[in-house]
């Protein structure tokens, strides 16, 4: 039986780059399959990697109907041997009970790639979904470090260059440093702390913030 499989990391950890490589080994083994992305940083229907590869993809928004996707296409003659869903934190509900019944009804294995948690520090609701449906949840182990060198756990999202907390869920940005809308990695304690690599940066030599929140 096919499976419902999900990848989760935070940014930075390669999600993007491991789903271009799985299709890449498929397709070199004679097998097609189905790409989809969401609110790609490289653009609609386009699944990219900061390391610049990237794949055209069918755009999922909150209107796409997944199964009728891949069963309209199988009965027009397509040969879909997998899916592979990229960015699926921004899935809805209902779209990834479409992706487990894609494993369930017709056979087919199912990679979801995505973030688990938002800026806000709270479940996106596709990636909510996935860990109540997936046969098998696996966390990326290519660990993205936080600015101090620890372990980063947290997403944090930067307006001009201010870390924000509150917003809409979902807002593209970048990781690049000049990005109105911007993304970093955070470990737990300095994404508390609302302490992004730039705070770091334009701290006074040889000053050490307090190791904790004064209020």
């Amino acid at each position: 039986m096919a499976e419902l499989h999900f990848f989760t990391g935070t940014m930075d950890c390669g999600k993007s780059t491991l789903a271009l490589q799985m299709d890449y080994n498929h397709r070199r083994r004679g097998l097609s399959g189905l790409m989809l992305a969401s609110h790609d940083r490289g653009g609609e229907a386009t699944v990219s990697s900061r390391l610049g590869l990237s794949a055209q993809a069918v755009e999922v928004d909150t209107t796409t109907d997944l199964w009728a996707l891949v069963v309209d296409r199988l009965a027009a003659g397509a040969r879909i041997e997998y899916v592979i869903g990229d960015e699926a934190q921004f899935y809805t509900p209902d779209q990834v009970d479409d992706l487990g019944r894609i494993a369930d009804e017709v056979d087919v294995p199912v990679f979801a790639f995505g973030i688990l948690t938002d800026f806000r520090t709270r479940l996106f609701p596709g990636s909510a979904r996935l860990v109540e449906l997936a046969d098998r949840i696996e966390t990326l182990q290519v660990e993205a470090l936080c600015w101090c060198g620890r372990r980063a756990t947290h997403n944090a999202r930067t307006v001009d260059g201010v870390m924000v907390t509150e917003g809409e869920q979902v807002v593209v940005g970048d990781t690049v440093d000049d990005a109105a809308v911007g993304y970093e990695v955070l470990c737990r304690h300095h994404h508390r702390r609302r302490m992004t690599s730039r705070d770091a940066r334009v701290t006074e030599p040889g000053s050490q913030p307090l190791p904790f929140t004064a209020s």
